[in-house]
């Protein structure tokens, strides 16, 4: 995606493959670019419902083990919101990270209130984003077409309106790259189906 697009990706494993129509349409794909060598996930169906089920097993032992352990490491680890809380509530250090927060105008060829990932900075005045831009026009059709998608989801849900989920995936760019229309509909009925009693908030399935 880099070569051929000329930015770089940040979700740069076989999870990136989720979310455009270029490499899971078919199984030749697949082997040759999410197979092999793309770190975390490498475009298994289910890779992490796996990686869960499989810990499903394991974490009684393994917080036995931290329990029974007679010391604790305190390092910090890699994750921001240490960062975060010292900057506004510690310390005051100041601290620059790439955060997800609500789109008010950041960045301009992207829906407003839609999440975007920007350069924000965190200190004793708060959480401060910063004003981005507009994406590159061939950038803003591919992440325009995922937000969308999203945002039609939510509104399903808020509305109740099953019409609506079926639109969200019909337009889902991996889904209408393998599926005809027909079939996207039968998958949505069937997972309306499967999944009927846990979506009363919907008018009708």
């Amino acid at each position: 995606m880099f070569l051929q697009l000329g930015y770089y990706p940040t979700e740069s494993s076989g999870h990136n493959s989720e979310y455009n129509p270029w490499f899971r349409k078919r199984p030749d794909l697949i082997e040759k670019y999410c197979t092999h060598g793309t770190g975390w996930n490498p475009g298994e169906y289910a890779y992490i419902l796996n990686e869960y089920l499989e810990r499903e097993n394991t974490w009684e032992d393994q917080f036995k083990k931290i329990l029974d352990s007679e010391t604790v490491d305190l390092k910090r680890g890699e994750e921001y919101a240490a960062n975060i809380f010292n900057a506004v509530f510690g310390d005051h250090t100041p601290y620059e990270f790439n955060g997800n927060l609500l789109n008010t105008k950041l960045v301009d060829n992207l829906p407003y209130g839609a999440c975007v990932e920007v350069p924000v900075l965190a200190s004793r005045s708060g959480i401060r984003p910063f004003y981005v831009g507009s994406l590159p026009d061939h950038l803003a059709i591919l992440v325009n077409t995922s937000s969308m998608c999203e945002e039609l989801a939510i509104n399903a849900c808020l509305e109740g309106d099953p019409v609506k989920v079926y639109h969200s995936i019909l337009f889902d760019p991996l889904t209408q790259s393998v599926l005809s229309m027909a079939e996207i509909k039968e998958m949505t009925d069937e997972m309306f189906l499967q999944n009927k009693d846990f979506l009363g908030y919907f008018k009708n399935i």
